[in-house]
């Protein structure tokens, strides 16, 4: 079979995964989708004259989660080397920000102060900054939860001493929150690329081209 973007779609329909639970990527109001996740997506439905629909989910960890189950033929997520194991990737289209939120009375000032031995800190299962949290803190106590919302609102109802997050996803949160407050380090820097089920997906390479033609025609600024 012959490598082209054509070849992404199924029936003329191309199901893309779309994380609502990174505000840096996808903002969504009702029916009405903006960010560049699916701006990307609805140009390459364009490209190969197919119908975007998209398959939504609350969570990065879901998305990979479903890679193998035929759910959607297209997807974004973090570059990590355990999720390699199932979805191949594109370069890299945007490099976003994560942070933690801690409470306004916290004496917890700085990303770095916060692995320490009698700190809690509360991350959404499978994203991309739960797989840096778990293989890089030493002292302090990681739990958590299902998806960044959830993780945001268990945060904010006592849960744990901190919160981590794709910062887009902190503000949109929490907000003006005058009992929450936002740190201004990074916790990590997370390189999104687009994906497609199977580590060894023959057509990743067309969807690499497409998405380095988006970065070079500046689609991708426009965008973010």
């Amino acid at each position: 079979m012959t490598s082209t973007l054509e070849n992404l779609a199924n029936d003329a329909r191309l199901r893309v995964a779309i994380n609502t639970g990174n505000r840096a990527l996808v903002q969504r109001e009702g029916d009405d989708l903006s960010g560049i996740s699916p701006a990307l997506a609805q140009r390459l439905a364009d490209e190969i004259g197919a119908q975007m629909v998209p398959v939504f989910y609350d969570g990065a960890g879901k998305v990979f989660d479903d890679a193998d189950q035929d759910k959607w033929d297209v997807g974004f997520l973090a570059i990590d080397e355990k999720r390699a194991k199932k979805i191949a990737f594109t370069r890299p289209y945007i490099v976003i920000e994560a942070t933690f939120a801690v409470r306004a009375s916290s004496d917890l000032a700085d990303v770095g102060e916060l692995d320490r031995a009698g700190v809690s800190l509360l991350t959404s299962t499978g994203s991309a900054y739960d797989m840096h949290l778990t293989k890089s803190l030493q002292h302090a106590a990681l739990e958590r939860s299902g998806t960044p919302p959830e993780s945001f609102a268990e945060f904010r109802e006592g849960r744990c001493d901190a919160v981590a997050g794709v910062r887009a996803s902190l503000e949109g949160f929490f907000g003006d929150d005058p009992d929450v407050r936002i740190l201004s380090g990074v916790l990590t820097s997370v390189r999104q690329a687009m994906v497609l089920p199977g580590a060894d997906n023959p057509l990743i390479g067309v969807l690499d081209d497409f998405i380095a033609r988006a970065i070079a025609d500046e689609f991708v600024a426009a965008h973010e």
